[in-house]
């Protein structure tokens, strides 16, 4: 996709999935360490600013995401049949934990829209298999969250910290 047609939401996704990405080969575990990855964030000469909407979508994706990782990774694991979680390729991982939580914890963003989303950066980010797995999982997810085998959240209070 050329770099004019993305959305801002998808700059934010993008912004979203690096700083997550950026923070696992870390050893930080405490939010302000990830507040302070997301702030520093370099922006590419290429990547379009974000206007101040959409950086708060990114933050709001990157705080949600990691404080909910432990309860993604749960999910993550019962749909990704044959694969632990700690032995799938971090870049799919990062992936799968922000459309999950955008699934599970984002009722304003419609299933359908949160899997597309994922897959775009998979396909942008992932290896030629990441789009497959993502998606599989993400539907599965979908699917069990649409029959009420899973509960959703509403989303926390919008506070920054």
């Amino acid at each position: 996709m050329s770099e004019k047609k993305k959305s801002a939401r998808r700059f934010a996704r993008e912004k979203a999935f690096q700083v997550l990405y950026g923070i696992e080969f870390t050893d930080s575990s405490h939010l302000g360490a990830v507040r302070d990855a997301f702030v520093e964030y370099p922006r590419p000469e290429r990547q379009t600013k974000l206007d101040e909407k959409s950086d708060t979508f990114a933050w709001e994706l990157v705080k949600g995401t990691w404080e909910s990782k432990a309860e993604l990774d749960g999910i993550i694991g019962r749909f990704s049949q044959n694969w632990k979680v700690t032995r799938i390729a971090k870049v799919d991982l990062t992936i799968l934990r922000l459309g999950m939580f955008e699934i599970l914890h984002r009722p304003d963003i419609p299933l359908k829209v949160a899997i597309n989303e994922a897959v775009e950066l998979a396909k942008e980010f992932g290896d030629e298999h990441s789009r497959n797995f993502v998606n599989g999982i993400l539907d599965a997810a979908a699917r069990a969250v649409d029959t009420g085998e899973i509960g959703t959240r509403p989303p926390q209070a919008k506070g920054d910290e």
